[in-house]
């Protein structure tokens, strides 16, 4: 059996998702060079790409739902309930073709991030699944009262098929998942020193005064971007191609660079509630400024998370929207349980599925 061909199952919501499990597939890359990973995910290409330095394919193809959204805090729930129950009605005939296409090219473990038809598809073609993630998303349906519970329950259902969970820090109980393990924070690694970005982009500003902007692959509509008049000294940093053309802000478009990138040259990143935002800015020590964000019962975690772990400053979406961001001018409050959570949950992953690819070669 050739345990090289890896099948990973992505939730396509957003770039979060995407970015945990091609940070952990580049690491397991890193120590068996002839990895192939599958990605089955409708993310762009160019996101996987900025973090896989090695070969990988992508099937365009949705096992799931998360969530339907205009931009990273409007959701659509009646739009996102009635998707999900088109792909629980067409739930054989997805687990048939994917079981057979797994079948047909080789692969030996699936990974899911965190799809809930993952560990079906992989039982359906007689291989192990390894879940990772921080929630299910039967625990976000959950909260949303009576008429998801259903879809809830089926999503449950789904994760009992897992062989293997790793729970990530900021987590929600994951009890539907069996055999957990608890593993530290994930992420990339930054591609270049603070140095060589600031000669790259000949960035003169102190860190201090270099704000971040990072919304995710969703972003969001109307960012006050008028507020960047009240610090003409500062240097904020977009990946949002819309952004006006401002003095004090720069676009990055190159798609070899991403947010991560910029980190080590930031003193804070502006952001809404997101695992992988949040876990690499921790990973790097970067002070975190978060919107809080309701009816996403995930968010509560992970705002709960940087206050524990991290400096951080919450922000209601009115302080963002409608106030002139003085929070920038106040110093992040500081962390109430700092170096408690472990940093190394891409690589101890990544040695997981090394030392599981090397028992089956």
């Amino acid at each position: 059996m050739n345990m090289s061909v890896i099948y990973v199952a992505i939730t396509s919501h957003g770039f979060g998702h995407a970015v945990r499990a091609a940070s952990v597939m580049a690491a397991t890359q890193e120590l068996c060079p002839d990895l192939v990973p599958i990605f089955v995910t409708k993310v762009p290409r160019w996101l996987l790409a900025s973090y896989m330095s090695g070969k990988f394919l992508q099937r365009d193809r949705a096992l799931d739902v998360g969530v339907i959204q205009s931009d990273s805090l409007q959701m659509d729930l009646e739009a996102t309930r009635q998707a999900l129950e088109k792909i629980r009605d067409n739930e054989e005939q997805i687990v048939e073709e994917e079981a057979a296409f797994i079948g047909e090219n080789n692969v030996s473990l699936v990974i899911a991030d965190i799809p809930a038809l993952a560990g079906k598809i992989a039982k359906a073609a007689g291989v192990p699944c390894w879940s990772i993630s921080n929630f299910g998303w039967d625990f976000i349906y959950r909260d949303w009262g009576e008429e998801f519970q259903e879809l809830a329950d089926w999503m449950s259902q789904g994760y009992q098929n897992s062989d293997r969970a790793f729970r990530l820090p900021m987590h929600e109980p994951m009890s539907t998942f069996p055999n957990l393990t608890d593993m530290g924070l994930t992420g990339g690694v930054p591609k270049w020193t603070a140095a060589e970005i600031r000669e790259q982009f000949n960035l003169n500003a102190p860190q201090e005064k270099t704000i971040l902007l990072s919304f995710g692959g969703l972003g969001l509509q109307k960012i006050p971007y008028h507020n960047l008049d009240h610090f003409p000294d500062w240097q904020f940093i977009t990946f949002d191609q819309q952004a006006p053309d401002l003095p004090n802000l720069m676009k990055i478009s190159d798609r070899n660079y991403r947010p991560l990138d910029f980190m080590p040259v930031s003193g804070r990143v502006l952001s809404k509630p997101g695992y992988s935002t949040f876990s690499e800015a921790l990973r790097l020590h970067l002070p975190i400024v978060s919107l809080s964000r309701k009816q996403f019962a995930e968010s509560s975690l992970l705002l709960e998370g940087i206050k524990n772990y991290g400096y951080h400053q919450i922000i209601s979406p009115e302080e963002f929207f409608e106030g002139n961001w003085d929070f920038l001018k106040e110093a992040p409050q500081s962390p109430s349980h700092p170096n408690t959570v472990a940093t190394d949950g891409t690589e101890t992953i990544a040695r997981e599925i090394y030392q599981q690819i090397n028992n089956y070669s």
